[in-house]
């Protein structure tokens, strides 16, 4: 299983420490996200803040941005270094020509959903898509309570995969414990995005190994 801390969990006023411990683990990603209270009603950091914490983390960036509009912000995204760029399919009116500038940056495509919106949306772009993230709470904040129904949204879009031949890697985030994550792993999860889990275990790095190792 990939791991990828959510730092919307993170203690923001020691993020050193924070990276610190991060680098050392057996976590494989951190995940970034980026909200603007406009397309989920919080509003979580910023490039100046990121550009801070990707010179301190040595694992690969997985920027999730919950915002309208994000075609605007390849290139800002691309400067960090991020590994992968995920997008909300609901933000995108123009998906394949968002996940085809992404690429062209030279960074790993993502296009998340929310709860609500079901797979079968992605029929016509699974392919060309290197993740799918599946939100298994409502995006916005952390902390919140899993939403079961998830379990089978990570079926159904293993099917999808499997059906279409896609490589795409399906991602879940929203409520990840050792608990769920046993679950969303058994139903064909191949990345689990933890925040409170991780970052507020008495030890984050053996919280991360517990979750690779499902």
């Amino acid at each position: 299983m990939i791991v990828s801390p959510s730092l919307l969990s993170a203690n923001f006023a020691d993020l050193k420490s924070e990276m610190d411990w991060l680098n050392q683990s057996p976590a494989d990603w951190l995940h970034l996200d980026i909200m603007d209270g406009v397309f989920v009603p919080n509003i979580s950091f910023g490039f100046p803040v990121l550009k801070y914490v990707a010179k301190l983390c040595n694992k690969p960036l997985d920027v999730h941005l919950m915002i309208v509009q994000p075609e605007k912000f390849v290139q800002e995204v691309k400067d960090l270094g991020a590994y992968l760029m995920n997008v909300h399919y609901e933000a995108c009116p123009h998906l394949h020509r968002v996940i085809g500038q992404i690429h062209e940056a030279g960074m790993k495509a993502g296009v998340t959903l929310n709860p609500a919106t079901p797979v079968s949306v992605l029929r016509d772009i699974i392919e060309d898509v290197d993740l799918v993230l599946l939100m298994s709470v409502n995006p916005g904040f952390g902390g919140q309570k899993f939403i079961p129904h998830t379990t089978k949204k990570v079926k159904e879009l293993r099917e999808l995969i499997k059906e279409t031949g896609s490589k795409a890697l399906i991602e879940v985030d929203g409520g990840v414990n050792a608990e769920t994550g046993k679950l969303l792993a058994e139903a064909g999860a191949d990345v689990l995005v933890a925040g409170s889990y991780v970052f507020n275990a008495p030890s984050p790095a053996e919280a991360c190994a517990l979750l690779k190792a499902l």
